[in-house]
């Protein structure tokens, strides 16, 4: 396996790229495996799959800080690709805590990158009040940028996916994020290609666009490149085309009794080429 820094070294390429990257958003070894083994150039954890994996709801605080970053370190271990991670809201509302899970995100786990959101994970209060989400930023952005290697920190502003559509705010959040020093900018949930637009002119930093989610642009990758679109995530859009399909599958069995799904299934022999004995290093 490649050393962490050497991985580190190659994340940060993809984002000085002309044209956007898409990172793979596995939730487990098996899916890292797969997405390494079908040719993404870097990957990131997606909290929504850990949480289905483990029959837990996201967003409800139901996975610890522990059992993310082992479930990053697995997928770290699994991979020769730079792996970053889905790290909420830092499992803590101080700037201290968001600051000690991205040090443990890169100590511990094994990644070169991650994302510290601003929503708190109260439904009465969404979002951090302003100045509270900055200083957070601005403490984990300092504890990535004080690590060996150059660790990806992404700013995360959740106004889109709460409720929230001010386009106004979020871009207000993201710059102020920025001259925190956030490595990436992210606002999930924007999905008008005049909004993506207006957001990526309004930062300077990389910016990363969700396209896993209903709604999202139908655009390609180089389209989305025009808006200035750096990086595409699919946060947990292939965990819940998995589970889409294994929904549809128990249904048919359940309430038809048939098993016509196995016919579009993928063989045994065609999954275990997606698991090769020895994995390129990318």
């Amino acid at each position: 396996m490649p050393a962490q820094a050497e991985k580190a070294a190659r994340f940060v390429a993809l984002h000085q790229r002309p044209a956007p990257f898409v990172v793979g958003n596995p939730w487990d070894a098996g899916t890292a495996r797969i997405l390494t083994a079908l040719g993404f150039a870097a990957l990131s954890t997606t909290s929504a799959g850990l949480a289905f994996t483990l029959g837990r709801r996201d967003g409800t605080a139901s996975v610890s800080r522990a059992e993310a970053l082992a479930n990053a370190r697995s997928i770290a271990e699994a991979t020769p690709l730079p792996v970053a991670a889905d790290l909420e809201n830092g499992y803590g509302h101080r700037p201290e805590e968001a600051a000690e899970t991205i040090r443990l995100a890169a100590e511990m786990a094994g990644l070169v990158g991650g994302s510290i959101e601003d929503a708190t994970g109260d439904p009465a209060h969404p979002i951090y009040e302003f100045n509270h989400a900055v200083e957070r930023v601005a403490a984990a952005a300092a504890a990535a940028h004080a690590l060996p290697f150059p660790f990806v920190f992404v700013g995360r502003a959740e106004n889109y996916l709460h409720g929230r559509p001010d386009l106004d705010d979020t871009i207000r959040r993201l710059q102020a994020y920025e001259v925190a020093g956030a490595d990436v900018l992210y606002a999930p949930g924007i999905t008008s290609p005049g909004d993506i637009r207006t957001v990526c002119s309004s930062v300077s930093k990389p910016v990363n666009l969700l396209m896993g989610i209903r709604g999202a642009p139908r655009l390609s990758l180089s389209e989305l490149g025009a808006l200035g679109v750096r990086r595409v995530s699919i946060g947990s859009g292939f965990a819940r085309a998995a589970l889409t399909a294994f929904v549809t599958a128990a249904r048919e069995v359940q309430e038809q009794g048939t098993f016509a799904f196995t016919e579009d299934a993928l063989s045994l022999s065609e999954i275990a080429a997606l698991f090769p004995l020895k994995l390129a290093l990318g």
